[in-house]
């Protein structure tokens, strides 16, 4: 696992959100698979700096929530360990294309408009 950086600490934590559609079908296999999140997972996802991770699902559709300092720096840290390349390869089979993304965009990310604290 890679650590954060040092400076990522000082930078104020950010929430983020993007969306991920299922193929139709896989609602209950992906719902099962998240009530059983590996716990290696769990750790790298926390040790990479994220928190208050949460998935919304309506049918197919999914809203992904989460806290970090940079989402960018934050998934560099996790795309490429052994853990998430297993975790994703599990999870791909779930996943339809989506056709949406901006120019340099991982996933399709939504912007924060309003925010109630």
């Amino acid at each position: 696992m890679v650590a954060m950086s040092e400076n990522a600490e000082t930078a104020p934590l950010r929430r983020f959100a993007f969306l991920l559609r299922l193929c139709p079908g896989a609602e209950e296999a992906y719902d099962a698979a998240h009530r059983s999140v590996w716990p290696e997972m769990l750790a790298l996802l926390k040790h990479a700096g994220i928190t208050e991770y949460s998935i919304f699902r309506r049918g197919t559709l999914l809203v992904l929530t989460l806290r970090c300092y940079d989402f960018e720096t934050t998934w560099t840290r996790i795309e490429n360990d052994p853990i998430n390349l297993r975790w994703q390869a599990a999870m791909k089979p779930f996943f339809a294309e989506m056709n949406d993304l901006q120019v340099g965009e991982r996933f399709p990310m939504m912007e924060e408009v309003f925010y109630l604290a």
